[in-house]
């Protein structure tokens, strides 16, 4: 496991670094709802995503809980747990990881420290979505033994979370 991969809480100012990792180093598609306009980070693209953030995240009452993915000091990605609201008890994970640090173990640390942030909120279960050519999240699954549920383009997974190791606590973000 690597041990320079770490998850910060996002702020407002690595909410810049963030942007700036996204714009150069990711589609916007990819790390974002999408925007009306041309494609590629435009302005207003640019202007979304910090919207975005802030709406969901750095606000008194955050919407779910983002994590910056910081390699050896450099922003990388970003990882995210938001509450089902129709399953109490679960959260749905989502990463991203900048296309110039994939593959190297980065995603599998993240993918633990996630797992650890989850159950250390109260959280039961994980649960992961991803699409059927995702085949490196589909290897960290498998090799922590998660069964992944395939339905056409579309990839789902339950982690259910060690309750011995973690204690029962009201889910708050």
């Amino acid at each position: 496991m690597r041990l320079d991969v770490t998850l910060q809480p996002l702020d407002e100012p690595l909410l810049g670094r963030l942007l700036d990792t996204a714009t150069a180093d990711a589609d916007a598609e990819d790390v974002m709802p999408e925007v009306a306009g041309p494609a590629g980070w435009t302005p207003a693209r640019r202007a979304a995503f910090s919207r975005f953030h802030r709406s969901r995240t750095l606000t008194a009452e955050p919407e779910e809980r983002t994590y910056v993915i910081v390699v050896d000091e450099k922003v990388v990605g970003a990882a995210r747990l938001c509450p089902l609201r129709d399953r109490p008890g679960t959260a749905e994970a989502g990463v991203w990881i900048g296309r110039s640090h994939r593959g190297g173990g980065v995603g599998g640390a993240v993918l633990e420290q996630l797992l650890d942030l989850a159950g250390t909120a109260g959280f039961a279960s994980v649960f992961i979505s991803t699409t059927a050519g995702n085949t490196a999240v589909h290897r960290i699954l498998a090799a922590r033994g998660v069964p992944l549920a395939h339905d056409g383009d579309g990839v789902t997974a339950w982690v259910n979370l060690d309750g011995a190791r973690r204690p029962p606590r009201r889910v708050a973000l």
